[in-house]
């Protein structure tokens, strides 16, 4: 088990998807994002197995649940810089990703 000091040390924060793009390196199907954290961290990239899931027409513009401070991770070519949450979706083509419809959120904005 973990302490709730332990869940706090992860910096679980709110993006918008401002850029998508297939990712046909990846050994299973990605796509790259580009996700706006507003003006504290900017934008940062990430590479999440969401085809099958989800569309790219889909994820533009919405708001996604992402940890920002694990250290950048190599994927193939590609650094991705956090990690975008969600869950392995029951077709197993991929992952439905941890999204807002509130656009009551800040940019940025931590879990609580």
């Amino acid at each position: 088990m973990i302490t709730i000091e332990d869940f706090e040390k992860v910096d679980i924060r709110v993006g918008k998807i401002v850029g998508i793009a297939d990712f046909p390196e990846a050994k299973k199907p990605a796509y790259k994002l580009k996700i706006d954290f507003g003006p504290e961290l900017g934008i940062k990239v990430s590479s999440v197995q969401a085809v099958g899931a989800h569309t790219k027409e889909e994820l533009l513009n919405s708001l996604v649940c992402c940890v920002v401070n694990f250290p950048p991770r190599q994927i193939g070519p590609f650094l991705s810089e956090v990690l975008t949450l969600g869950f392995k979706n029951n077709a197993g083509t991929g992952w439905v990703l941890i999204t807002t419809k509130n656009g009551n959120v800040d940019l940025g904005s931590k879990l609580a």
